[in-house]
């Protein structure tokens, strides 16, 4: 009984092993491909314990197992023309899934990495056609989700022939490029210079115009002045005289002092004037007499000189 022991251990060690080499589990982030010696034989879509032959090793059942949930790619920095002739750069992804593992198996050999290499052509193509029909602007307005309805319909011949579904396509990113952006930097640049230009003559050409005004008001209301002042000036003037006359008519005598005594004020009230007249002068008779009358014998008498 002891010599069989090992015998039995040796012999249950092998039915676990080929055991454990027929078994294989997918889960349901997971598909399985079924190889025998390189051929599919089976593909396990849905999750679960499934079985093999044994002896993987010696190619007679290889699993190979392909995701089975939505995968992202992305693509950055893709230099794109649009409709006007300038460059931008867009970053874009996709959203696929593996829709047929045996199409995928046999383009790709169920890498990843290969399907996605392709894919990059395409969507690289894709985008190019897709933005050269249009304006910078079209990708930033509501045409956007058309624009990206598009090229998912591109690509989804491609992905259908390696196996692929084309889920979504989104772009993140449409920036100008680095000569691009400097000339609309420059463009806007000079644009606003120009309208700055425009606006300071608009300014003083509004300046000019109510400086005329302005200058036209004050001759005007100068003139106006002037010649109100004329009017008071003269009615003063007439007012005086009317005065001057009625004094004049009230005591003659007294006007005719009044008046040389404002001559002599006048006359003699600067210092350094010198006058050279006649003593009996007309413009002396009130000197010697209050009454105005020149003395007798005055005209015998030499020039006075007055300092």
């Amino acid at each position: 009984m002891s010599n069989r022991l090992p015998i039995l251990a040796f012999i249950g060690a092998v039915l676990l092993f080929l055991l454990y080499s027929a078994i294989f589990v997918v889960n349901e982030r997971q598909q399985a491909i079924v190889l025998r010696f390189g051929e599919i034989v089976d593909v396990k879509t849905e999750p679960g314990l499934y079985f093999k032959m044994p002896f993987a090793f010696l190619e007679a059942d290889n699993v190979q197992i392909i995701e089975d949930r939505i995968l992202r790619f992305d693509l950055d920095d893709i230099r794109v023309q649009v409709s006007g002739g300038k460059f931008y750069e867009v970053d874009a992804f996709i959203a696929y899934s593996i829709s047929d593992p045996r199409v995928f198996r046999q383009a790709v050999s169920g890498s990843v990495q290969l399907a996605e290499q392709r894919l990059r052509t395409r969507l690289d193509a894709a985008l190019r056609r897709v933005y050269g029909l249009r304006g910078f602007e079209a990708a930033l307005s509501e045409e956007r989700a058309s624009m990206m309805r598009e090229v998912a319909e591109d690509l989804r011949p491609a992905a259908a022939s390696l196996g692929l579904e084309i889920k979504d396509v989104r772009i993140r990113r449409t920036d100008l490029t680095a000569e691009v952006s400097q000339q609309t930097y420059d463009r806007m640049k000079a644009e606003r210079l120009a309208e700055a230009e425009r606006l300071r003559a608009r300014g003083r050409e509004a300046a000019a115009r109510i400086r005329a005004r302005a200058d036209r008001e004050v001759v005007e209301i100068t003139a106006a002045a002037q010649r109100e002042a004329e009017i008071l000036r003269g009615e003063g003037e007439g007012e005086r005289n009317a005065i001057f006359a009625e004094a004049f008519s009230r005591d003659a005598d007294f006007f005719e002092f009044y008046r040389s005594m404002a001559a002599y004020r006048e006359a003699l009230n600067a210092s350094g004037t010198t006058m050279l007249l006649s003593p009996d002068s007309e413009f002396f008779r009130f000197f010697n007499d209050a009454q105005g009358t020149a003395p007798s014998g005055a005209a015998s008498q030499g020039g006075a000189a007055n300092q």
